[in-house]
């Protein structure tokens, strides 16, 4: 994708491949939305621990898992050291909202470059939706079918 003897500018030549180009960073943008959700549980779960632990005495043992191994320590040790990782993951997330943030504007301005329009799932759906039916739900058996 270098520029050629002509001087052309460097770019995706055909339209399979913007297209591969597009995807991939749709599937960034996913993997990102993912991992904030993944970390986003893990200040949820750090906050229970938090305020289950916080109003016991600071003496009192408590047992946590490193690198999975269970050790026994006192809620004076381990309180500091979970707020310190709940923290830890929240400066993570808002590095990965910037990152988000960065890589949307990105697909934004790829998709003005090269004229992208997604189509929505309805339109889609139009055609296909009329002979098949559109029910969802749980499929039951009829009433004493397992006697």
């Amino acid at each position: 994708m270098a520029t050629d003897g002509e001087g052309q500018a460097r770019g995706p030549v055909n339209e399979q491949v913007v297209a591969n180009m597009y995807a991939s960073m749709r599937t960034e943008v996913n993997q990102i939305y993912s991992k904030i959700t993944e970390l986003e549980m893990e200040v949820s779960e750090h906050s229970l621990v938090i305020n289950a632990i916080n109003p016991l005495d600071p003496s009192r043992r408590c047992y946590r898992m490193i690198g999975g191994v269970l050790v026994e320590r006192t809620i004076k040790e381990v309180l500091p050291a979970v707020q310190r990782n709940k923290e830890g993951i929240e400066e993570v997330i808002a590095r990965l909202h910037e990152a988000l943030e960065k890589k949307k504007n990105e697909i934004s301005e790829f998709e003005a470059k090269y004229k992208i329009r997604i189509k929505k799932s309805d339109e889609v759906k139009d055609e296909s939706g009329k002979k098949e039916g559109n029910a969802q739900g749980v499929l039951v058996g009829p009433a004493g079918a397992s006697e």
